[in-house]
């Protein structure tokens, strides 16, 4: 733990002379850092993603060095210090966990999640359940967010059956809409019928986000050799007919 100590309070060194020194460094502040944190936290996904432990350690340091950062700017601006942040997370930790530190009895994982919910609206009246999902969340992360969230709290269907039938009858209404070539409706619907997917996945233990990225690189991967194949038989997609390229794309692996 003292080494921990020691590797922290070095890179703190570090940071602080830059901020004294370096013309970039001087120059941030906490709105010029926020777009740089998004961009260290898509890497730091990418890096788990590719399971590539090099990668996340790399990764985690940049968004080390960035709390550090933001925590000296506000110390600098009287607002609040390293310090106060670990300590207001250690007492967040306790009070939300009476599992652990009181003698709150839970069965299960949902009793926790449950808990955590119902105890952070106790800390905050004005809060709502969902008040605590950034809106600027990607949209499919969002979605995921809401319904993990609201399901903390037991505001779920009572089986996967109930809740595979509602994927059905949103697809059902979706179908209705096209018929009727609403596109307006056709995109309500369509959007319904894709967080009803999203709720049935989170209820399988799926995580959608997780899942279609997936299914992205899948894609991605067969894209790429069927574009391979195109070009070894000096072929190009305007004059192929769309009836070879799905013969092309049977053939090909994932």
């Amino acid at each position: 733990m003292k080494k921990i100590y020691n590797s922290l309070e070095k890179l703190s060194s570090v940071l602080l002379e830059l901020r004294q020194k370096c013309p970039w460094d001087k120059k941030q502040t906490i709105d010029s850092l926020r777009h740089l944190t998004i961009e260290e936290v898509y890497e730091l996904s990418e890096a788990i993603l590719s399971n590539d432990y090099d990668l996340i350690k790399e990764e985690l340091g940049d968004i080390l060095l960035h709390i550090l950062f933001y925590s000296l700017i506000s110390d600098e601006n009287n607002k609040f210090s390293l310090v106060n942040v670990i300590d207001s997370q250690v007492e967040k930790l306790i009070k939300r966990h009476p599992h652990i530190y009181e003698n709150l009895d839970v069965k299960n994982i949902n009793d926790v999640k449950k808990n955590w919910e119902l105890i952070k609206l106790k800390e905050n009246k004005n809060k709502t359940v969902l008040s605590g999902v950034p809106k600027s969340l990607p949209t499919l992360l969002k979605t995921y967010r809401v319904i993990e969230k609201v399901r903390g709290i037991g505001f779920d269907f009572e089986s996967r059956k109930d809740c595979l039938e509602k994927v059905t009858e949103e697809l059902n209404e979706f179908n209705s809409e096209l018929n009727k070539n609403n596109k307006d409706k056709m995109t309500e619907e369509f959007g319904d019928l894709l967080f009803s997917i999203i709720c049935y996945g989170q209820r399988l233990g799926i995580n959608s986000v997780d899942s279609l990225d997936y299914t992205n690189k899948k894609f991605i991967k067969k894209f790429n050799k069927l574009e391979k194949k195109l070009h070894e038989s000096k072929l190009t997609f305007s004059n192929v007919k769309p009836s070879y390229l799905k013969t092309l794309w049977s053939q090909i692996e994932n």
